[in-house]
């Protein structure tokens, strides 16, 4: 089986249609979106138009939460933006996504960690800067999932990991949002990739072997760029650069 993973859209939708072009290019067998698909200066209306027309499995992301459980997540500017775009049905759809999503025993798919949307699964940022997590330190986290593949997004990093017992983690990247700070204080954590491509994983899934291509898109991102400056979130139009920090 081949996975095509798409997560932290962001509202990015010519990101997502270039994204969905390429992985129809290359094939696959399930398509799947792990969250944060909305929220964010962008064009969220017309992602989530894009989003119901395909053939998909969706589960929530942190940022999807906020739009409909703001009791749990409580909305940030970005999810504001999207609130004031997207209509009633779109809402109650995403009501309706799962937390996770099991494709039979083989594959695992959530947003931060299974159990929780806003979890950095993968990456640690002692200094502010993010950088892979110890293997043990993953493993403990996953200590109660036993598919062989366990797929998530979040931090926008693209990474696969493997664990000591064959176990594949993957991060698929972000679609829209290719660089990001948040926190402050000693929490702080500068998130980026280098570049402006839109990114999501290829997984396959073999009898015996699991293998992964982390693909990277060209887009017109200078379109999207222009569209957060308008809207005066300047951060978010360089953050569309793929660097954090000018």
């Amino acid at each position: 089986m081949r996975i095509a993973a798409i997560s932290d859209i962001h509202g990015n939708a010519p990101a997502l249609r270039a994204v969905l072009a390429d992985a129809r290019a290359q094939g696959y067998d399930l398509l799947a979106q792990l969250g944060d698909a909305f929220s964010g200066p962008l064009w969220p209306r017309e992602t989530a138009e894009l989003l119901r027309g395909l053939d998909a499995v969706h589960v929530r992301g942190n940022h999807d939460v906020a739009l409909v459980e703001p009791e749990v997540e409580p909305p940030g500017d970005a999810d504001r933006f999207a609130l004031a775009e997207l209509d009633a049905p779109t809402l109650d759809w995403i009501r309706g996504w799962p937390r996770t999503h099991a494709v039979g025993r083989d594959a695992l798919l959530f947003h931060g960690l299974p159990a929780v949307y806003g979890y950095y699964l993968l990456d640690e940022a002692p200094s502010g800067d993010t950088r892979l997590r110890a293997v043990a330190d993953i493993e403990q986290d996953l200590a109660d999932v036993t598919a062989r593949v366990m797929v998530g997004g979040h931090s926008h990093l693209p990474h696969v990991v493997t664990l000591t017992d064959g176990r594949v983690v993957v991060n698929d990247g972000s679609v829209g949002l290719p660089a990001f700070t948040d926190g402050e204080g000693d929490t702080w954590r500068r998130h980026e990739t280098g570049s402006h491509h839109a990114r999501y994983a290829l997984i396959d899934v073999g009898p015996r072997e699991v293998s992964v291509s982390l693909r990277m898109v060209d887009y017109d991102w200078r379109r999207a760029q222009a569209k957060a400056a308008a809207a005066g979130r300047h951060d978010w139009a360089r953050w569309l650069t793929g660097r954090a920090q000018g």
